[in-house]
């Protein structure tokens, strides 16, 4: 049965998950929202021969080991057969630097190695083209198979027998082979060669990586593994961080919430963004900041949509994929996320928190100009208009509208961090109007949203229900610490929205009825708030225990469900990665007190 004890390999323009028994299952070709060539994750579980995944298969399989070479984006597979035999497996996507730029091409390398006995294999490479839907068209030269995908046309170069591949036969593992599978381009050396010398450099590149990283003592190892994942979620050429690889990976059993998560949401901007300066990972938070400042300076005068594409345009309609059943046959496939259409005033302040980084980060090599500034300001003017109407909210409700606090919330930060920009470029008038305009909407947030009866702020104006992004008005700067208002607000959400040692977003019934999974995000923002209001222990542990539920490689979903911990949802997530190494900066010992 499909699970999420998924390995992520990828380099910033392509991404793979690889299952426990060295099966590519999900990957799309040639950039990260293109047309999965690999797609048997969403195929039930009796639709496994059908195109779309690269399996190495041992005959008589009895168990199998699988880790990343330490600190690098490069993941080992080791299956055991029944008879004392084993193969060992090695993934990775290139990625370093040649010749001044950055080399991570469309590629996927695949080393198998025989380890114990005499091992029998079958590889079996089926990519598919069109969500699924076709077998793509094949030719083969003398030492490479050519495959016809939607997109993009990919070549397997192999020391191999290719009769074996095509035929998909049985053989004896005898000898090493190298399976690279990118563009339609000759190898001009040998396949061992070309494996050898991508896999050194991209060993050398992630692990330099890793030492650039700003980490805390504890939960070092965590850490890295989440600043790489959050890494592999970027495509480099834009800047472009998407919220997670996947689509219509449902957040709870058969509950059709199945969205398409590869795209940028700008309301997981300013997180990431933290966490990014957090690590000291300047080069991607910089290129990051930029693809949301050529959104704006795009946008013009036109308010914002919620979501935009790695290109940084807008997106196309949602449209129900037919030729793919779902994650164990849970449908509906989605492609596109219809959100982009919804109005969600909170963007505002998710984009300009981000951008401030720009005028106040001396270590990034561009600093923020007047000009964009002014560009700013025409985002914080959408903000002063739209901080009292109703919106879809942060959790994208597709059947209401409300005014929601939080969205009022993110709108008064737009106007707070305008005054401090205004501020550090000298332009006091600016500063003072941002500031009139920030106290206007906090007198508004704090009289209307306020539930004297429940002691707490809701989830929107006028109304009963909690709202686990609240948790957040500290962090955001609204509230001290130490302000009884926050400190009772989070224990209202938490008698609300607590289900053992998890955080549900909200509890009242939505367009698809009430939940039923934890989302992640929302457990790391109550573990930080716990924090904040010096409930440092209870934080810890449940940190800890968020910490046991990652898969076996270290990775996290969008979802668990709070009684087995399984996890659920769009995989990995943005959000979830951001979670871990924001709550283990906040929570680690310093290293001084450490050692």
């Amino acid at each position: 049965m499909s699970n999420l004890n998924l390995g992520l390999i990828g380099n910033c323009q392509i991404s793979a998950l690889i299952d426990d028994r060295a099966t590519v299952v999900w990957s799309c070709l040639p950039q990260l929202d293109a047309d999965p060539a690999f797609c048997r994750l969403l195929r039930k579980d009796d639709e496994t021969d059908l195109p779309g995944f690269f399996e190495v298969e041992i005959l008589d399989y009895s168990r199998s080991e699988q880790h990343y070479i330490t600190n690098t984006a490069i993941l080992v597979t080791t299956l055991y057969d029944s008879n004392g035999g084993a193969v060992r497996i090695t993934d990775f996507a290139p990625r370093y630097e040649y010749v001044g730029r950055m080399f991570n091409p469309m590629m996927l390398a695949r080393r198998v190695e025989p380890l114990l006995g005499a091992p029998r294999i079958r590889i079996r490479l089926r990519p598919a083209r069109d969500y699924g839907a076709k077998s793509c068209d094949f030719t083969h030269g003398s030492n490479h198979i050519r495959y016809m995908c939607s997109d993009v046309t990919c070549r397997l170069t192999t020391n191999a027998s290719l009769t074996h591949i095509i035929d998909e036969t049985t053989f004896v593992l005898d000898r090493e082979l190298h399976l690279i599978l990118g563009p339609d381009e000759t190898i001009p050396e040998s396949c061992g060669d070309s494996f050898y010398g991508h896999y050194r450099a991209t060993r050398d590149y992630w692990q330099r990586y890793s030492r650039s990283l700003s980490i805390p003592f504890e939960w070092q190892d965590a850490v890295i593994r989440a600043a790489i994942t959050l890494k592999l979620c970027t495509f480099e050429d834009t800047g472009a961080v998407v919220a997670a690889l996947t689509t219509s990976i449902p957040e709870a059993a058969n509950s059709g919430r199945n969205w398409d998560y590869r795209f940028c949401w700008l309301r997981d901007s300013y997180f990431v963004v933290q966490a990014l300066n957090r690590l000291g990972a300047t080069t991607t938070m910089m290129s990051y900041i930029s693809y949301i400042m050529n959104i704006a300076a795009d946008a013009g005068d036109k308010p914002l949509k919620p979501l935009y594409g790695i290109s940084g345009r807008s997106l196309t309609d949602e449209k129900v994929i037919e030729s793919l059943s779902g994650y164990r046959g849970m449908g509906p496939v989605r492609r596109g996320n219809q959100a982009f259409e919804q109005v969600q005033h909170d963007v505002y302040g998710a984009v300009i928190m981000s951008a401030t980084q720009f005028f106040f980060d001396n270590r990034l090599t561009k600093s923020g100009t007047e000009a964009e500034f002014q560009r700013l300001e025409v985002l914080g003017e959408h903000a002063r208009s739209f901080y009292n109407q109703p919106d879809a909210g942060l959790w994208e409700y597709r059947g209401r509208q409300r005014v929601h606090t939080y969205s009022s919330l993110m709108c008064w930060a737009a106007c707070a961090r305008l005054a401090k920009i205004a501020a550090k470029l000298g332009n006091d008038d600016r500063a003072a109007y941002w500031r009139g305009a920030a106290e206007d909407i906090r007198t508004f947030i704090l009289e209307g949203a306020w539930d004297a009866e429940q002691e707490a702020f809701t989830e929107s104006f006028g109304r009963p229900e909690m709202d686990a992004s609240l948790l957040t008005m500290h962090d955001l700067g609204f509230l001290a610490a130490d302000d009884p208002r926050f400190i009772s607000t989070v224990d209202c959400i938490a008698r609300h929205l607590r289900r053992g040692n998890h955080m549900f977003r909200y509890d009242a019934p939505d367009d698809f009825g009430e939940p039923e999974n934890a989302f992640n995000i929302c457990t790391f923002w109550y573990i930080d708030a716990l924090a904040s209001i010096g409930r440092t222990e209870e934080a810890r542990d449940l940190f800890e225990n968020m910490l046991s539920l990652r898969n076996p490689l270290g990775l996290l979903s969008e979802d668990i469900e709070p009684n087995d911990g399984e996890l659920w949802g769009n995989f990995p997530q943005t959000y979830s990665m951001a979670g871990i190494i924001n709550a283990a900066v906040r929570l680690s010992k310093d290293w001084e007190e450490a050692l």
